[in-house]
C-alpha cells in the first residue's frame, strides 16, 4: 500500500471501530464533511467500496471488513515497534484470530479494551489455521470450533452455532427437491483437511454422510463464504453471516444445526498467568 494512504487508512480504521460517522466526528474533533471526504477518496483511490450507505448510517462491505483486519494489527505493530524504538516498556498482548472473526466481530469492539488498558500493546495477529497457533507467538487464540481441543487450555467465547449457507440457486434446489436429494448432491466446502464438521452435521440432520471426495478445502471463512456466493458449493457457516443473509446473498439451507459449536478462548499453559491475557479475557468475556 503506497504511503500516501497512511493518514486515510487511520482516519478509515478509527471511523470502522466507532461505527458511527458522527460518532467518529465528534470523537476526533473533526467535522462529518472532513471525515466523508476522506473515506470517499480512500475509496477512489483503492478502487473499491468500503462502506455501504444506508438510512441509518453505514456498515462495512466485506472488503472493508477485510482491511479493516489488516490495518488494526498494522497499526497496532507500528505503536509496538515505536515503544521499542523510544525505549518504553509496556506488557505486550498477542492475539491470534481467523480475519472472519475479527472483522465481523472483535475490530470494532477493540477500542473498548484499547481505552481500558491503554498500557497495553495489543497486537491482532491474522491467522487462518487456528488448530496449531503455540509456535507463534500468540498469547492467546479465539477459535472457531466444538473447544474439544487437547493441545492448549479452553474457555468458552460465546455459542454460535453451525449452519449450513448456500447461495439463491442452491436455497432454491432445497426448497424444489427437498433436503436429502438436494444435500445428497452438493460440493460440500471445508476448512481444512481431516475437519469433522460437515460429517457430524450430516449425522445430526439424519442424513447420509458424504465422501470426503465430494469436497473442496477453502482454508480462509471469508474466501469460502466468497466461494459459496459464487456457487462453488456450500459451507457451514454462523451468526456471523447475517448481514449477507438479511442481503440475500447467503441463505440458510437447513434448520439443523451444530448446537455446540461456538468461539472459545485457547491459550497456552504459559499464558495463563499473564497479567494481560487475564485482562483481555475479563474484557472479552464481559462483550
Amino acid at each position: 500500500m503506497p504511503f500516501r494512504h497512511h493518514d486515510a487508512l487511520k482516519t478509515f480504521t478509527q471511523v470502522a471501530q466507532y461505527r458511527s460517522l458522527a460518532v467518529a466526528a465528534e470523537a476526533l474533533n473533526l467535522t462529518k464533511g472532513a471525515l466523508s471526504h476522506q473515506i470517499r477518496g480512500l475509496e477512489a483511490s483503492l478502487g473499491f467500496a468500503l462502506f455501504e450507505r444506508h438510512a441509518r448510517g453505514m456498515r462495512l462491505t466485506a472488503k472493508g471488513r477485510e482491511l479493516l483486519a489488516t490495518t488494526t494489527a498494522a497499526f497496532g505493530q507500528i505503536e509496538e515497534k515505536t515503544a521499542a524504538l523510544s525505549g518504553q516498556v509496556a506488557p505486550s498482548l498477542t492475539i491470534g484470530t481467523p480475519t472472519y472473526f475479527a472483522s465481523r466481530w472483535l475490530s470494532p469492539r477493540l477500542k473498548g479494551f484499547m481505552s481500558r488498558h491503554p498500557d497495553v500493546r495489543l497486537r491482532i495477529q491474522s491467522m487462518i489455521d487456528i488448530t496449531n497457533f503455540l509456535g507463534e507467538g500468540v498469547d492467546l487464540a479465539i477459535r472457531w470450533g466444538d473447544g474439544a481441543w487437547v493441545d492448549c487450555l479452553v474457555e468458552p467465547l460465546f455459542p454460535c452455532p453451525a449452519f449450513p449457507s448456500g447461495n439463491r440457486a442452491a436455497f432454491e434446489r432445497v426448497q424444489r427437491e427437498g433436503e436429502a436429494p438436494a444435500f445428497a448432491a452438493f460440493t460440500l466446502l471445508r476448512e481444512r483437511e481431516g475437519s469433522p464438521a460437515w460429517a457430524r452435521w450430516y449425522r445430526r440432520a439424519g442424513l447420509a454422510e458424504r465422501p470426503v471426495s465430494d469436497s473442496l478445502i477453502i482454508p480462509d471463512p471469508n474466501v469460502r463464504i466468497e466461494a459459496v456466493h459464487a456457487g462453488q458449493g456450500i459451507a457451514l457457516t454462523d451468526a456471523l453471516v447475517a448481514s449477507e443473509l438479511d442481503r440475500g446473498h447467503l441463505f440458510r439451507l437447513s434448520p439443523h444445526a451444530l448446537e455446540d459449536y461456538g468461539y472459545w478462548l485457547a491459550y497456552p499453559p504459559a499464558a495463563a498467568e499473564k497479567p494481560a491475557v487475564q485482562a483481555f479475557t475479563a474484557w472479552i468475556k464481559a462483550q
